[in-house]
């Protein structure tokens, strides 16, 4: 059976991730990067709208795929549509492989990178974050539980998706799912019990995660 062949933007992202991994990605422009793959610059910029775009190429798909996820939960399983929406993340990346590692190096070294990787983390965080408020409607703290939720769920997933690239983890499924159970075990419970979190101004979704995770573990 012949092979289907492959995309202008499959070639576009396949000649990024090879000269960015050889040449850096300061060093490489977005005329190397057509010319590598065999089309025009004005073939590049239809598909993605910076140089930065390519790095993250399904980032849009992923958001979707999370968005739809989440919309068929409710109330009653929603500690199934959290792990399952942010399980379809990890899966993408681990299945990328060896490019997994090299956006990995790449975010670690170019700021502008690091810069893309915080503001999709947060748009990963606000859709579950906006799901589980809309599942604990009538709890008067839906929003903040929410948030510090949504905040510990994508800090799981990244602690294992990181330490997988790091070459710590053989099998991350398995360290995802005991991440997930960490956080929903912690959860905190609308129980009339109030626990207060005291966070420096300006931390990360991280650092405020490990505080909540700390308060709730205080006896």
């Amino acid at each position: 059976m012949p092979t289907a062949p492959v995309s202008a933007r499959d070639r576009l992202v396949a000649a990024a991730f090879d000269l960015f991994d050889v040449r850096g990605f300061d060093e490489t422009t977005v005329d190397d990067i057509a010319k590598a793959a065999g089309v025009g610059r004005t073939t590049f910029f239809r598909h993605f709208g910076s140089k930065e775009s390519v790095i993250f190429p399904e980032h849009d798909d992923l958001l979707a795929r999370i968005a739809g996820r989440l919309d068929a939960g409710d109330a009653a399983s929603s500690d199934v549509a959290v792990s399952e929406a942010a399980r379809l993340v990890l899966r993408y990346y681990v299945g990328e492989g060896d490019r997994a590692r090299i956006r990995y190096r790449l975010i670690s070294s170019v700021p502008v990178l690091k810069a893309r990787e915080i503001a999709s983390i947060r748009q990963y965080q606000s859709l579950f974050a906006r799901a589980l408020s809309g599942w604990t409607a009538d709890d008067p703290d839906a929003v903040l539980r929410a948030e510090l939720r949504a905040s510990a769920i994508v800090t799981a997933h990244n602690h294992v998706l990181r330490r997988w690239l790091r070459g710590e983890v053989d099998a991350p499924e398995e360290a995802f799912g005991h991440a997930m159970g960490v956080v929903l075990e912690q959860a905190p419970q609308a129980d009339g019990e109030t626990t207060v979190v005291v966070v420096r101004t300006g931390s990360s979704p991280e650092q405020v995660a490990a505080a909540v995770q700390r308060a709730l573990r205080a006896p």
